[in-house]
């Protein structure tokens, strides 16, 4: 990358070789998570049509992030963070070929997919809190990492919106298993840049206490910061109640709008689409200060526009309010994210990192279940109604303390 581009502010962290390295592997193995994401969910609701498998899908993947992520976090500060990356990711690789051999050679079982999720997600609760602590390794200038995490969420979300988009469009000529079998290739991607590169020793915290004791240590430190806990709070509120919009879009796609696979990753990529606007916008800022009074607004909209797309029945109009409602989950969640990385010392961080991660991801199978039962009773437009009720009445609630907040939240950088 060019001096000129890495010299603008909304990409100064490129300036770093490593960080670079880690966003051209992640940006291949991103895409082929989410072909197999989309190609999973319609494998499902193709041979089943029902919304509670869906759901149960949803909360085998993700349930093992609510279970391990707070030990996965302990993990990333005691162990080397890299080596914990390259095994998950070499695990995952075997997790969707097997998936795809399965597919393909017509064998594959509702169990089975229920069965290798749960693996998945055990691998991926693990991988999380050390490739989110690994980006301060990556970028040794403390002033340039909220523009690493930024950059990360763009990329992250760009995925969300290309990845769908090719889903769609190679479910119409090839099946589901070679999908899977795109994915588990796209691992070797992340794994030679992650392998590149070159960081400097870390010098892991003395080991003082068992495992649950640090745990413990960790979750007071969360519980009496008063901004992380508020925080994390609102996070876990809008994974719970907006996140769950994937279990309910193959619904929207062929019982609402009576469209097909194509439909689907049109309908997950417009939340892509507006989750990239919005890290974008995060990219551009050049600091922290003023995301404690946005992310209650942006948790708001994205409830609001959940609301919206339950009321639509135009499929146009659909896709704008995804676009607001991706907006807004990814806005609330990153900047919350750069909030935390920013204030966190590292002997902490893969603690605090795992508990955000936890309240992100693993309040999501949660809320895929409901999503799913409630759709099976209710159908997927009253279901994403209600839903995004919830969220926004919940974010109401909670900006309640906002006004200590945000003092608080400033002293703590001023601090560093």
């Amino acid at each position: 990358m060019s001096r000129r581009l890495t010299g603008l502010p909304a990409l100064r962290a490129f300036r770093h070789r490593n960080f670079r390295l880690f966003y051209a592997g992640q940006a291949i193995s991103l895409i082929g998570t989410w072909i197999q994401q989309i190609a999973l969910s319609w494998l499902v609701y193709r041979t089943t049509g029902s919304g509670f498998l869906l759901g149960l899908v949803t909360f085998c993947s993700q349930i093992p992030m609510l279970i391990f992520l707070p030990f996965a976090g302990l993990l990333s500060d005691r162990q080397d963070r890299r080596k914990v990356m390259i095994a998950a990711y070499v695990l995952a690789a075997v997790q969707a070929s097997t998936l795809g051999v399965l597919t393909l050679a017509g064998d594959i079982r509702v169990w089975q997919i229920l069965l290798l999720g749960f693996l998945y997600g055990v691998i991926m609760a693990f991988e999380t809190p050390a490739r989110q602590s690994l980006v301060s390794q990556m970028v040794t200038s403390r002033d340039d990492l909220p523009n690493a995490i930024a950059l990360n969420s763009v990329l992250m979300n760009s995925g969300r919106l290309i990845g769908p988009s090719i889903a769609g469009m190679l479910l119409v000529f090839i099946s589901e298993g070679w999908c899977f079998l795109m994915n588990a290739l796209s691992f070797t991607a992340i794994i030679a840049s992650v392998s590149m590169m070159r960081l400097a020793p870390r010098n892991a915290p003395a080991i003082r206490g068992s495992l649950l004791q640090d745990l413990r240590a960790g979750a007071r430190y969360a519980w009496h910061t008063r901004p992380i806990r508020l925080f994390l709070a609102l996070v876990a509120l809008i994974s719970l109640t907006a996140s769950p919009y994937t279990v309910l879009m193959p619904m929207f796609a062929r019982d609402v709008f009576g469209g097909d696979a194509h439909t689907l990753g049109f309908l997950v990529g417009s939340a892509g689409l507006g989750a990239v606007i919005g890290t974008a916008f995060l990219a551009t800022r050049p600091n922290v200060f003023g995301l404690g009074r946005l992310v209650p607004f942006t948790s708001a909209a994205a409830g609001s526009a959940l609301v919206l797309v339950g009321l639509s029945q135009t499929y146009w109009l659909a896709l704008a309010f995804m676009a607001v409602l991706g907006f807004g989950i990814i806005v609330t969640a990153a900047s919350v994210n750069m909030m935390l990385q920013t204030l966190v010392d590292d002997d902490k961080r893969g603690r605090i990192i795992g508990f955000y991660a936890m309240a992100f991801l693993g309040m999501a199978p949660v809320g895929g279940l409901i999503a799913g039962s409630l759709a099976g009773q209710l159908g997927a437009p009253v279901t994403a109604m209600v839903e995004g009720t919830c969220c926004l009445l919940g974010t109401l609630v909670l900006m309640r303390g906002l006004p200590d907040m945000r003092t608080e939240l400033q002293h703590a950088a001023l601090r560093r």
